[in-house]
């Protein structure tokens, strides 16, 4: 059976890499040691695959009736998009898959009655591209793309009983030894386009990691509801959904929070989780 090494959270606020030297000096270093704190863990736990949950930002899932989730399941991948190079200030990287753990993760949430669908040639924005400045590029990735704005978006339920899908597939199906990290990536708190969209609420920020630290997912069902996030934040908030699955992988652990800021020049929250022990 395979292992989680390391499991994390993590915003992905395309000012990181975009616009990050529009923030005061204090918050750029803060916000640049975090990440390459959680790039340091990730690089030491010695994966050989990074499974990746993150929300799609209306690049590849329909509009109409899209899945919940969707397994890319490539071989390798170019990114960022063409049209977002210039706005993450990017210049392209090339990153590999590893298409036989793809398909078995797709093939396994499907018959477990998941609404999940695979694809390939996916693309790839600020969702993948801003962790993967700083996690590198030289381990195979498996992304999973996640509708977390699209109303009817997955409830923080459905998102904690795919991330134990993840756990038991990760567990009991994988090659014996294979090594796996996993990052979920959204959030925290902003509200892209509205009327909110240079604010966010630190209040709730600073509640939901603790709510990651303590990581009860009945708590986590019954109070980080999507009402709550959209609350926090319309149509960016929910892609704090993402964190449950990672939150439910790890089995119920504690977290620990690697580093949050509250930065108006990112209109985001700005913070990572990171999950080191796995029951």
């Amino acid at each position: 059976m395979g292992e989680f090494v390391a499991i994390m959270g993590m915003a992905h606020a395309p000012g990181v890499t975009g616009w990050i030297d529009a923030c005061p000096v204090e918050d750029q270093k803060a916000i640049q040691a975090g990440y390459e704190e959680l790039g340091r863990i990730m690089r030491e736990a010695r994966p050989d695959i990074i499974i990746g949950v993150g929300n799609d930002h209306l690049l590849n899932l329909p509009l109409k009736n899209p899945p919940n989730w969707r397994v890319d399941c490539s071989r390798e991948w170019n990114g960022p998009a063409e049209f977002f190079k210039a706005w993450l200030k990017q210049p392209g990287y090339h990153v590999k898959g590893r298409p036989d753990v793809s398909e078995v993760v797709a093939r396994e949430a499907m018959s477990s009655g998941f609404k999940v669908d695979r694809g390939e040639n996916l693309l790839f924005d600020d969702n993948w591209s801003v962790p993967l400045w700083y996690l590198g590029y030289d381990v195979p990735i498996l992304p999973i793309h996640m509708n977390c704005i699209n109303p009817p978006v997955p409830e923080p339920a459905e998102c904690i009983r795919f991330g134990r899908e993840l756990r038991r597939i990760v567990r009991e199906v994988l090659p014996p030894g294979l090594r796996v990290g996993l990052m979920g990536t959204g959030g925290l708190s902003h509200e892209p386009g509205g009327p909110r969209y240079f604010t966010m609420d630190s209040k709730f920020d600073r509640w939901f990691l603790e709510l990651m630290e303590e990581s009860d997912a009945d708590r986590v069902v019954r109070e980080a509801t999507v009402e709550r996030m959209n609350d926090a934040g319309g149509g960016g908030t929910t892609e704090l959904l993402a964190w449950m699955v990672a939150m439910a992988a790890a089995g119920g652990t504690p977290a620990r929070t690697v580093f949050y800021v509250a930065s108006q020049e990112m209109r985001c929250g700005i913070g990572g989780s990171v999950w080191t022990t796995f029951a």
